[in-house]
């Protein structure tokens, strides 16, 4: 038994240490039929939430909703002023050191992306 609650423990440990890896800036950049797009975040992990902000078309700050970890797997959306009307974006990514890849969801279609850590 008192194996068990070492073991259970060590596990808690690595997943706590694997969210935290995600704390910080992030940056990349997103290829567009219109040229690149540089592509910022600040991500902070509390437990298995995932707080944090990117910045917007019009240079503004746009706070992530929705922002989940599980081991390395992430997940949030955001949410534009798009001309008026809400443009959602949902993100699914895996963290692998200090590299995210990510694939986005626009309009039901998939577009990938990959950001490192910068600080």
């Amino acid at each position: 038994m008192k194996f068990f609650s070492i073991v259970a423990g060590l596990l808690l440990v690595c997943v706590s240490m694997v969210a935290h890896d995600v704390d910080g800036k992030w940056a990349g950049t997103m290829s567009t039929p219109n040229g690149d797009v540089p592509v910022n975040f600040t991500f902070k992990a509390d437990g298995a939430t995932l707080t944090g902000s990117t910045g917007g078309p019009d240079g503004g700050e746009v706070k992530i909703a929705d922002g989940k970890i599980d081991g390395n797997n992430l997940s949030f959306s955001i949410t534009f002023d798009f001309g008026g009307m809400p443009l959602m974006i949902a993100y699914k990514g895996v963290m692998s050191g200090a590299e995210i890849k990510f694939v986005l969801d626009i309009f039901g279609m998939p577009l990938d992306l990959t950001v490192k850590k910068s600080t």
